[in-house]
């Protein structure tokens, strides 16, 4: 649950760089929730909660994949392509500073 926080930290930011890691944690847990409020509303149709989390979700959902584009050096537009943007948010980030800050692994690392 630390990394879904610590993107809804950061609801618009759309700066920076952001870790693989974090980008798939926030993926994965925005998934189970949004399985468990199709489970508690009933399979078939969208609900209301459904609806509304969605809404609420959709900023740091997007500030966070332009934060991972960013993180492997490229433009957060290339989320717009389906195919190249999944290629990105799946490859390792570049290692080091980038035109777009510095390594998150490095920051993550000297945190703790």
């Amino acid at each position: 649950m630390h990394w879904y926080f610590e993107v809804l930290k950061k609801y618009a930011i759309f700066d920076g760089r952001g870790s693989r890691t974090e980008y798939w944690m926030f993926f994965l847990i925005n998934l189970l929730i949004f399985f468990g409020l199709g489970f508690i509303a009933g399979l078939g149709h969208q609900s209301a909660p459904e609806f509304i989390y969605e809404l609420v979700i959709l900023i740091p959902s997007i500030a966070m994949g332009v934060r991972r584009m960013h993180d492997t050096d490229h433009s957060g537009w290339w989320l717009l392509v389906p195919i190249v943007g999944f290629i990105f948010a799946v490859s390792d980030g570049t290692r080091g500073n980038n035109r777009f800050g510095p390594d998150p692994k490095v920051a993550l690392s000297q945190a703790h």
